[in-house]
């Protein structure tokens, strides 16, 4: 039409306004109603796909809640919105009401099947929805201030009549476009992530958790109190939703002794799969996956749903314990830096219960040793008992006799049996070997003497006959006795004995000589057949016979031995005293010369004789 421009048609401003408008809001109810559907969609496939029943009960509910209280609700706003149709009043009221079902849903499943712990709802619905919702508009306002930026920064270069203004305009548009859309999700990750793990990671130091275990670990009484100590100090740190502690008792089974565990797992086997992989990897392991044969390995915990597995492993390579962590309360995995915490304390609890260990061993030990040394304090007391405590009363002959062991027992033995009226045995023998064994084997041998001496008094032969046969029998074929056995006729001063492998006796005459009563038989217990022969001797007044074992003879000082020599000159010396001075005068000297350090059993038997004489001394 003439009169009316053609190429410059303008909208007027308020019209403008209005398409911008109505553009912008269906653009936000598109991207409201495409997030919604997503997360529907995300709840969907978690309700029906999740491997774990317990789990998707849980979500189903809050899935049904949500499909039941959003839904209706988005149709109604959505016919609205794009078909313009009105509702009727009671619809919306009845939709309206039905949105409190995904809010009482969600509610539900907190409370009763603890889908989220309420100290993390808390934090989720307060200060985290501030602080991640307050990030989320300071980075739009920053996208919405660079865009600004940009537009202003280049607008001056773009204006007509410059013809490739607006191709220009465009490609710089799409260039920031894409560099923000690829630059602002970036960014928000990164910082939701950190912002997550400052809200449900608990800050940990993992230096001051080492230290404090290292400190209180000292001072642990028993296995029970640290493993409390290591599930608060983990608790407080890595908030896990359980954390049960099992620890090798003496069986050598795991038994849980701290944290919740059902009663079928309260003990476990170490050889079972799963653990055997644990003591051989030694580092903390998340849940393993199915394999490849359709197996979980983790299955015998399903149970306490564990999601990161710490071995603590002995120096030997064996399992002194594990520590089952839960799913964190923030529902993230276990970092690296959690495991090294973990991989750490295992080490140092391992520590902790090696040192319980070895003071559990040595206190046994020494509860053993106590109990030992008082049954040999006992058994040396009856040993003591075994042997004469009061010497025979004879008219002619003053005898004495004393051991002194060089343990709590040994195999000496001397011995006054009385063999019927003015009859007297003088016995002194040595056992082979030293301690306990030697001990039995003289009681076993003063059982016998005393035993048969009162069936053959008179013959001492056959008597002692019997004794190397019963000796031989109940004895392995290394051990046996040396014996000095005398029969000693009060009225006719007339001593017959039979030395069966010992040292020879000392008889030293009142005038000065000096004889030995040398061996008449080998020595008791080693050979079945056995023979012996009695020889006879007169004791006089002043004479003096002392019978001794091979650790008085021998006693050292250095390379020097106490030797028969020094015994004779002792005797010869103490010859005119009473026989039990005589007695503690050769020990003493013997303690002396060896300055304490005893090697072997002292025995000592003095007979002296005293009164008149009846007789010259006769050897047969």
């Amino acid at each position: 039409m003439p009169g009316i421009p053609t190429g410059d048609i303008r909208l007027p401003n308020f019209a403008q306004h209005w398409v911008a408008e109505s553009f912008s809001r269906i653009i936000l109810q598109i991207y409201t109603y495409a997030l919604t559907a997503l997360g529907l969609v995300s709840l969907a496939a978690n309700a029906f796909h999740t491997e774990d029943p317990e789990a998707k009960r849980k979500i189903r509910v809050i899935f049904w809640g949500a499909v039941v209280g959003i839904a209706p609700a988005l149709l109604v706003v959505g016919t609205r919105t794009f078909a313009g149709i009105q509702l009727s009043s009671w619809l919306i009221t009845v939709v309206s009401v039905l949105l409190f079902i995904f809010p009482l849903s969600f509610a539900y499943a907190i409370v009763k099947h603890r889908v989220l712990e309420i100290p993390v709802l808390l934090k989720r619905s307060a200060r985290y929805l501030l602080v991640q919702r307050g990030f989320l508009v300071l980075l739009s306002l920053a996208s919405i201030g660079l865009t600004l930026l940009f537009a202003f920064s280049f607008s001056r270069y773009l204006r007509p009549p410059v013809d490739a203004a607006q191709p220009l305009g465009i490609a710089l548009g799409a260039v920031f476009g894409t560099v923000l859309l690829y630059g602002g999700p970036q960014i928000h990750r990164r910082v939701s992530g950190n912002i997550d793990r400052a809200f449900f990671h608990r800050a940990y130091d993992a230096r001051v958790i080492l230290a404090d275990l290292a400190e209180r670990t000292r001072t642990a009484a028993d296995r029970r109190e640290l493993a409390q100590l290591l599930q608060r100090h983990l608790t407080e740190a890595l908030q896990p939703t359980s954390l049960v502690i099992y620890l090798r008792q003496a069986d050598g089974n795991l038994a849980a002794v701290a944290g919740d565990a059902p009663s079928v797992l309260q003990t476990v086997s170490p050889d079972l799969p799963l653990l055997r992989e644990l003591s051989r990897r030694g580092q903390p392991w998340e849940v393993p996956p199915v394999n490849a044969a359709g197996v979980w390995e983790a299955a015998d915990f399903a149970a306490l749903r564990p999601d990161c597995f710490v071995p603590l492993v002995a120096r030997n390579g064996s399992l002194a314990g594990l520590l089952v962590l839960g799913p964190r309360l923030s529902e993230e995995p276990y970092s690296g830096e959690d495991k090294r915490l973990l991989a750490a304390v295992a080490t140092q609890a391992v520590t902790a219960l090696e040192n319980m260990r070895m003071a559990e061993e040595i206190a046994e030990r020494m509860e053993a040793e106590r109990r030992v040394a008082r049954e040999m304090e006992i058994a040396q007391e009856v040993q003591a008992r075994l042997l004469p405590q009061v010497p025979p009363q004879l008219d002619t002959l003053d005898c004495a006799a004393r051991c002194i062991q060089a343990r709590s027992v040994g195999g000496d033995y001397f011995d006054f049996l009385d063999l019927g009226p003015g009859r007297t045995g003088l016995v002194l023998a040595d056992v082979s070997g030293k301690g306990v064994h030697a001990a039995l084997m003289m009681a076993n041998l003063q059982a016998q003497l005393r035993t048969l001496s009162g069936i053959a008094p008179f013959d001492p032969m056959r008597l002692l006959k019997h004794v190397n046969l019963m000796v031989w029998r109940s004895t392995a074929a290394q051990h046996f006795a040396t014996l000095f056995f005398g029969v000693y006729d009060d009225s006719a001063r007339l001593l017959e004995y039979i030395n069966c492998g010992h040292n020879p006796p000392v008889w030293l005459h009142r005038d000065g000589g000096v004889e030995r009563l040398d061996p008449t038989a080998t020595v008791i217990g080693m050979f079945q057949e056995w023979e012996c022969s009695a020889r006879r001797i007169y004791l006089c007044p002043g004479d003096l016979l002392a019978v001794f074992s091979d650790g008085i003879t021998e006693a050292t000082c250095g390379d020097d031995e106490f030797g028969e020599a020094r015994l004779i000159e002792i005797l010869t010396a103490r010859s005119r005293a009473p026989a039990n001075d005589i007695v503690s005068e050769v020990l003493r000297e013997v303690q002396e010369f060896s300055a304490d350090a005893q090697s072997d059993d002292l025995t000592l038997l003095v007979a002296r004789g005293h009164k008149g004489c009846r007789g010259r001394p006769l050897f047969p």
